[in-house]
């Protein structure tokens, strides 16, 4: 009975996704403004709905103005979680755009791919700094990878240079934390939290199989007040208060150890 509930799920995802995927091709050859974003949003929000992942959000997302969204990392999950609730480019990993089906459908929501590779760095850097000012707000993950979101990882300051882009104005951080909150209806628990959790060695395969085959989780999302860049902050200062930020939001007391 739960494998059955599993492939309805995937059976559903299939007939929701493909049409909007059209769309979105067709609206992503006229425009990749803010409104090539709103059907990526209805999409994730329909994945939500689909795969049992429910929000709450507190605090308050600004989307009045450009902004580089920042948080803690769980699991693939967060991406449905995230994307239904904001208008923004998440910033991934380039192996991510090579996953089958996962790695197309990020490029039609006009994902930025960040690369290892110092070969590919120039390229990367020139392809966000020209998603900044076509004035695009971006959606980054600076732990690196995802958790088991009992505690936040050490930021790459690094990537905080993006919020200080040449040749335009500093661009602001709204901080948010992710916390898993329920999983399956109940509070979550040490052996409950790695069916959403996505971290370590897990095989992907294996856990969105598990996951589809229970009711889901809740994921709480506080939107914290805005950072604004300054000169007194350099990248490794700002990536330490906001590091503190979340860290603060979660409940954690970690150090603040910076990886530059």
């Amino acid at each position: 009975m739960r494998s059955f509930k599993a492939v309805f799920k995937i059976f559903l995802l299939a007939v929701w996704t493909l049409p909007l995927v059209l769309v979105q091709m067709l609206v992503l050859i006229f425009h990749r403004g803010k409104g090539a974003y709103f059907i990526p949003r209805f999409w994730h929000k329909g994945v939500c709905a689909i795969i049992g992942l429910k929000t709450e959000i507190k605090g308050t997302p600004i989307h009045n103005r450009q902004l580089i969204y920042i948080s803690n990392h769980l699991s693939y999950l967060d991406i449905p979680v995230i994307g239904s609730s904001l208008l923004a480019s998440f910033i991934a990993k380039e192996d991510v755009a090579h996953w089958p089906v996962l790695g197309f459908l990020s490029k039609v929501q006009q994902t930025a791919f960040i690369s290892r590779s110092s070969s590919h760095a120039k390229k990367v850097a020139n392809a966000l700094d020209t998603m900044l000012k076509q004035g695009k707000s971006l959606i980054l993950f600076p732990e690196g990878t995802s958790s088991a979101g009992t505690s936040v990882l050490p930021f790459k300051s690094s990537l905080f240079s993006l919020s200080m882009p040449k040749d335009m104005a500093p661009v602001a951080i709204q901080p948010f934390v992710l916390k898993l909150t329920r999983v399956n209806g109940q509070p979550t628990t040490e052996q409950s939290r790695d069916l959403y959790s996505w971290y370590g060695d897990m095989d992907f395969g294996p856990h969105i199989w598990e996951f589809m085959k229970n009711s889901g989780a809740t994921v709480e999302l506080t939107f914290l007040d805005v950072v604004e860049p300054s000169v007194e902050l350099d990248r490794k200062a700002l990536c330490k208060l906001v590091q503190d930020k979340i860290e603060s939001g979660l409940g954690v007391a970690i150090g603040s150890s910076i990886e530059g």
